[in-house]
């Protein structure tokens, strides 16, 4: 027997219950496939139950504004992909008839839909023998194989995607990606691997050579970069200040309070905030109390955000200078808003210390 064979056999009796599963449909794969790119199952499940309640097909999604779509995905995290959805869904229903691409070739046409995704898609939902190769599968087949290998560098993945189709069982490509995804999240993890209880484990060459905590081989990382960041609650009475990041970039279309980037010509923070408002919104701002010191990891960078409670003078006139939006907003409107995670943060702390004040002690 090949180890496909055990694999599937393993599958038959362990798969993990997930919702996807249970009501099976094309739409609900690829979200669940984009909702899973560098997310972890626990973490995604409660995002898409709920989006499917809010979005059950292709036409409800298609038919939502990007405000709406955004707000379903808020603390999700990675927004350009709930974009590229969004748009997708709307080409699906314009331009394919509200029918998604069954071929690999089709789907990757579609915005946010690579390689991976689109075997995925075609494999589980139309069943096309086509191997999808993601984190976990790349994990098992390093350790089966021995691939010595980085597994994220070209000559890596190309050993890895080889080996996925070479020994893919034809007919039964749904349920073989599947089962290295789940053998990979369940059995073969990232530490301390359960090898007495893999159904391949007879098979595994680094198991053999007791190599399987050196397995995928990885590619040395470098320290990602700190930044330092500024950022102003600015309050007109009742209503405070939000502006609305450029569509495309790092958290395209959320909203925030505004400022920036400490840079070298910066004396002080309260001088680089100031730059900063008078290049976005054209107004000089009076810096006055901090409002917490917020610490946050992007994929490639890390920053640290000092918030200041500030004000601008009555006949000052905040301009869109460098966003896509600027509106006032009374506190008890901010959760309509689509926010990054830092300015929800600063938002519901805005907004229980402003509850907290009209309470009686």
């Amino acid at each position: 027997m090949s180890f496909a064979d055990f694999l599937l056999k393993w599958y038959e009796q362990n798969s993990r219950e997930l919702p996807w599963r249970f009501v099976q449909s094309p739409y609900r794969t690829w979200v669940s496939e984009v909702m899973l790119q560098q997310t972890q199952v626990d973490t995604m499940l409660p995002y898409y139950e709920k989006w499917m309640v809010r979005f059950p097909d292709i036409v409800s999604l298609a038919n939502a504004s990007e405000q709406e779509v955004l707000s379903a995905w808020e603390g999700l995290g990675y927004y350009s992909r709930v974009r590229n959805l969004h748009q997708a869904a709307r080409i699906v229903m314009d331009e394919m008839g509200g029918h998604l691409p069954q071929t690999p070739q089709g789907l990757q046409h579609l915005p946010g839909i690579g390689p991976y995704t689109a075997a995925a898609i075609a494999s589980i939902a139309f069943g096309v023998d086509v191997a999808a190769v993601d984190g976990n599968t790349r994990r098992v087949l390093s350790r089966l194989m021995d691939v010595r290998e980085p597994a994220r560098s070209r000559e890596g993945e190309e050993i890895i995607w080889a080996i996925a189709n070479e020994n893919l069982p034809q007919g039964q490509a749904s349920s073989y990606n599947q089962a290295l995804m789940d053998l990979g999240a369940m059995i073969c993890t990232p530490k301390d691997p359960d090898c007495a209880g893999c159904p391949v484990a007879e098979q595994c060459l680094a198991k053999a050579l007791g190599v399987q905590a050196e397995r995928p081989v990885k590619m040395p990382r470098k320290k990602p970069p700190h930044l330092t960041v500024t950022a102003a609650v600015i309050l007109r009475g009742e209503m405070v200040l939000l502006a609305q990041r450029p569509s495309h970039g790092l958290l395209g279309g959320m909203w925030e309070f505004p400022g920036g980037t400490f840079e070298e010509e910066d004396a002080d923070l309260e001088a680089c905030l100031k730059r900063e408002i008078m290049e976005e919104l054209g107004v000089t701002i009076r810096v006055g109390a901090p409002f917490g010191v917020y610490k946050h990891a992007y994929t490639h960078f890390r920053i640290t955000l000092h918030a200041f409670m500030c004000g601008i003078a009555d006949d000052e006139h905040p301009r869109n200078l460098a966003s896509d939006g600027l509106v006032w907003v009374s506190l008890t409107e901010l959760s309509a808003y689509p926010m990054g995670k830092v300015d929800r943060i600063i938002a519901e702390r805005l907004l229980k210390e402003a509850h907290d004040e009209i309470l009686p002690g």
